[in-house]
Protein backbone atom coordinates (compact mmCIF):
# COMPACT_ATOMS: atom_id res chain seq x y z
CA UNK A 1 0.00 0.00 0.00
CA UNK A 2 2.64 2.65 0.91
CA UNK A 3 5.28 3.98 -1.27
CA UNK A 4 8.38 5.55 0.07
CA UNK A 5 8.73 6.98 3.21
CA UNK A 6 9.84 10.55 4.94
CA UNK A 7 11.37 12.34 8.05
CA UNK A 8 9.07 14.05 9.84
CA UNK A 9 8.37 18.08 8.79
CA UNK A 10 6.06 20.61 10.06
CA UNK A 11 3.29 21.72 7.74
CA UNK A 12 -0.22 22.69 8.22
CA UNK A 13 -3.73 21.48 6.31
CA UNK A 14 -3.35 21.00 2.26
CA UNK A 15 0.45 20.58 1.85
CA UNK A 16 2.56 18.81 0.04
CA UNK A 17 5.42 16.82 1.94
CA UNK A 18 8.77 15.46 0.68
CA UNK A 19 12.54 17.08 0.48
CA UNK A 20 16.10 16.64 0.81
CA UNK A 21 17.31 15.94 4.21
CA UNK A 22 19.23 18.76 4.30
CA UNK A 23 15.86 20.94 2.91
CA UNK A 24 14.59 19.67 6.01
CA UNK A 25 17.11 20.23 8.27
CA UNK A 26 17.35 23.86 7.05
CA UNK A 27 12.97 24.26 7.71
CA UNK A 28 13.44 23.07 11.16
CA UNK A 29 16.51 25.31 12.05
CA UNK A 30 14.53 28.22 10.29
CA UNK A 31 11.88 27.38 12.25
CA UNK A 32 13.55 27.44 15.57
CA UNK A 33 15.38 30.65 14.42
CA UNK A 34 11.53 32.38 14.12
CA UNK A 35 10.18 30.83 16.84
CA UNK A 36 13.06 31.83 19.48
CA UNK A 37 12.49 35.59 18.09
CA UNK A 38 8.63 35.77 19.22
CA UNK A 39 8.67 33.45 22.36
CA UNK A 40 11.92 32.87 23.19
CA UNK A 41 12.08 29.41 23.11
CA UNK A 42 10.66 26.13 21.20
CA UNK A 43 9.44 23.84 23.03
CA UNK A 44 8.38 20.39 21.52
CA UNK A 45 6.41 17.65 23.58
CA UNK A 46 7.57 14.36 24.86
CA UNK A 47 6.95 10.90 22.47
CA UNK A 48 5.96 9.12 25.24
CA UNK A 49 8.60 6.62 24.94
CA UNK A 50 9.74 5.43 28.63
CA UNK A 51 11.85 2.85 28.07
CA UNK A 52 15.38 3.48 27.07
CA UNK A 53 17.76 1.30 24.40
CA UNK A 54 20.52 3.10 25.42
CA UNK A 55 23.51 0.56 26.56
CA UNK A 56 26.24 3.32 27.81
CA UNK A 57 26.63 5.05 30.77
CA UNK A 58 24.82 7.47 31.33
CA UNK A 59 22.06 6.78 29.12
CA UNK A 60 20.75 9.27 26.42
CA UNK A 61 18.43 8.07 24.59
CA UNK A 62 14.55 9.38 24.36
CA UNK A 63 13.78 7.02 26.82
CA UNK A 64 16.27 8.10 29.98
CA UNK A 65 15.97 11.74 29.11
CA UNK A 66 12.66 12.43 28.27
CA UNK A 67 12.73 15.78 27.33
CA UNK A 68 9.99 18.06 25.79
CA UNK A 69 6.48 19.71 27.61
CA UNK A 70 5.13 17.14 29.55
CA UNK A 71 1.67 15.46 28.56
CA UNK A 72 -0.87 16.50 30.58
CA UNK A 73 -3.31 14.32 32.80
CA UNK A 74 -5.39 13.53 31.37
CA UNK A 75 -4.15 13.28 27.69
CA UNK A 76 -7.53 13.12 25.98
CA UNK A 77 -10.86 14.25 27.70
CA UNK A 78 -14.23 12.60 25.69
CA UNK A 79 -16.45 16.19 25.47
CA UNK A 80 -19.63 13.62 25.54
CA UNK A 81 -20.74 14.76 22.68
CA UNK A 82 -19.01 12.81 19.76
CA UNK A 83 -15.75 14.54 19.87
CA UNK A 84 -12.65 13.96 21.95
CA UNK A 85 -10.11 16.91 22.68
CA UNK A 86 -6.40 16.14 22.28
CA UNK A 87 -5.36 18.32 25.58
CA UNK A 88 -1.78 18.34 25.16
CA UNK A 89 -2.24 19.92 21.32
CA UNK A 90 -5.83 21.43 21.38
CA UNK A 91 -6.95 19.00 18.49
CA UNK A 92 -10.36 17.81 18.56
CA UNK A 93 -11.15 14.78 16.94
CA UNK A 94 -14.49 12.70 16.13
CA UNK A 95 -14.47 10.18 19.00
CA UNK A 96 -15.51 7.38 16.23
CA UNK A 97 -12.19 6.94 14.50
CA UNK A 98 -14.29 4.53 11.81
CA UNK A 99 -17.24 6.85 10.40
CA UNK A 100 -19.82 5.99 8.20
CA UNK A 101 -19.01 4.32 4.67
CA UNK A 102 -15.66 2.98 6.06
CA UNK A 103 -12.48 3.07 3.60
CA UNK A 104 -12.41 6.10 0.76
CA UNK A 105 -10.03 6.93 -1.60
CA UNK A 106 -8.08 10.53 -0.75
CA UNK A 107 -10.44 12.39 -2.58
CA UNK A 108 -13.37 11.14 -1.24
CA UNK A 109 -11.90 11.43 2.10
CA UNK A 110 -11.44 15.07 1.25
CA UNK A 111 -15.34 14.97 0.07
CA UNK A 112 -16.78 12.89 2.89
CA UNK A 113 -15.18 15.40 5.75
CA UNK A 114 -16.43 18.86 3.39
CA UNK A 115 -19.80 17.02 4.17
CA UNK A 116 -19.45 17.11 7.54
CA UNK A 117 -19.52 21.15 7.43
CA UNK A 118 -23.11 21.03 5.50
CA UNK A 119 -25.77 22.95 7.15
CA UNK A 120 -25.80 22.90 11.00
CA UNK A 121 -22.67 20.31 10.97
CA UNK A 122 -21.28 17.48 12.67
CA UNK A 123 -21.16 17.25 16.70
CA UNK A 124 -22.13 21.09 16.35
CA UNK A 125 -19.31 21.85 14.09
CA UNK A 126 -18.31 23.29 10.42
CA UNK A 127 -14.42 23.20 10.13
CA UNK A 128 -14.42 19.73 10.18
CA UNK A 129 -10.81 19.22 7.70
CA UNK A 130 -8.57 16.16 7.30
CA UNK A 131 -5.56 15.88 9.33
CA UNK A 132 -2.11 16.83 8.07
CA UNK A 133 0.57 14.24 8.79
CA UNK A 134 1.70 15.98 11.99
CA UNK A 135 -1.93 16.29 13.42
CA UNK A 136 -2.32 12.95 12.31
CA UNK A 137 1.25 11.53 13.80
CA UNK A 138 0.32 13.68 17.22
CA UNK A 139 -1.39 11.10 18.32
CA UNK A 140 1.20 8.44 18.97
CA UNK A 141 2.29 7.33 22.01
CA UNK A 142 6.07 5.84 21.33
CA UNK A 143 5.79 3.85 24.38
CA UNK A 144 3.45 1.91 23.06
CA UNK A 145 3.81 -1.01 20.57
CA UNK A 146 0.02 -1.01 19.64
CA UNK A 147 -1.48 2.58 18.67
CA UNK A 148 -4.57 1.55 18.03
CA UNK A 149 -5.44 -0.22 20.69
CA UNK A 150 -4.13 2.95 23.77
CA UNK A 151 -6.01 4.85 21.52
CA UNK A 152 -9.03 3.34 21.64
CA UNK A 153 -8.45 2.73 25.91
CA UNK A 154 -7.86 6.62 25.86
CA UNK A 155 -11.62 7.38 25.12
CA UNK A 156 -11.65 7.17 21.14
CA UNK A 157 -13.52 4.32 19.50
CA UNK A 158 -13.39 1.97 16.57
CA UNK A 159 -9.51 3.20 16.22
CA UNK A 160 -8.12 1.05 13.32
CA UNK A 161 -4.86 -0.87 13.33
CA UNK A 162 -4.65 0.11 9.51
CA UNK A 163 -3.96 2.99 7.65
CA UNK A 164 -5.49 6.83 7.61
CA UNK A 165 -5.31 9.16 5.09
CA UNK A 166 -3.76 12.54 5.51
CA UNK A 167 -4.47 15.88 3.65
CA UNK A 168 -0.85 16.03 2.83
CA UNK A 169 -0.19 14.89 -0.45
CA UNK A 170 3.53 13.54 -1.97
CA UNK A 171 5.59 15.96 -3.59
CA UNK A 172 8.75 14.34 -2.93
CA UNK A 173 9.35 12.12 -5.93
CA UNK A 174 8.18 12.01 -9.79
CA UNK A 175 7.33 8.70 -9.86
CA UNK A 176 5.02 9.51 -7.10
CA UNK A 177 2.84 12.10 -8.66
CA UNK A 178 -1.11 10.86 -7.62
CA UNK A 179 0.21 9.96 -4.21
CA UNK A 180 -0.87 11.22 -0.72
CA UNK A 181 0.65 10.56 2.51
CA UNK A 182 -1.04 8.24 5.53
CA UNK A 183 -0.32 6.73 8.74
CA UNK A 184 -0.49 3.33 9.89
CA UNK A 185 -2.01 3.61 13.54
CA UNK A 186 -0.71 0.30 14.81
CA UNK A 187 2.71 0.77 14.01
CA UNK A 188 2.81 4.60 13.44
CA UNK A 189 4.82 3.89 10.01
CA UNK A 190 4.53 6.63 7.95
CA UNK A 191 4.40 6.22 3.94
CA UNK A 192 2.80 7.20 0.65
CA UNK A 193 -0.14 5.26 -1.00
CA UNK A 194 -1.95 6.18 -4.13
CA UNK A 195 -4.54 8.52 -4.12
CA UNK A 196 -7.04 5.78 -5.91
CA UNK A 197 -6.46 3.65 -2.76
CA UNK A 198 -9.67 3.38 -1.88
CA UNK A 199 -8.48 1.06 1.65
CA UNK A 200 -7.74 4.05 3.87
CA UNK A 201 -9.87 4.87 6.33
CA UNK A 202 -11.02 8.77 7.58
CA UNK A 203 -10.70 10.59 10.73
CA UNK A 204 -11.23 14.14 11.15
CA UNK A 205 -10.35 16.90 13.04
CA UNK A 206 -10.25 20.60 13.81
CA UNK A 207 -8.45 23.02 16.05
CA UNK A 208 -10.47 23.04 19.11
CA UNK A 209 -9.29 25.08 21.82
CA UNK A 210 -4.85 26.06 22.66
CA UNK A 211 -3.29 22.63 24.54
CA UNK A 212 -0.80 22.04 27.01
CA UNK A 213 1.61 22.87 23.73
CA UNK A 214 -0.40 26.04 22.39
CA UNK A 215 -0.85 24.55 19.15
CA UNK A 216 1.78 26.57 18.01
CA UNK A 217 3.57 23.55 16.61
CA UNK A 218 2.43 19.46 15.93
CA UNK A 219 5.42 17.91 14.80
Amino acid sequence: MFGRSNNRKERRHFQSYGRSGVSVLLALALVAVIGAAYAGTVSLPQTGQTTSYDANTPQRDDGALRVGVAWPNPRFTDNSDGTVTDNLTGLMWTKNANLPGGTKTWQQALDYVASMNSGAGTYGYTDWRLPNINELESLVNAGQTNHATWLNEQGFINVQSYSYWTSTFNANYASFPFSGWAVEIHTCKIGSAGKSDPNLYVWPVRHGESGAFNNSFVW
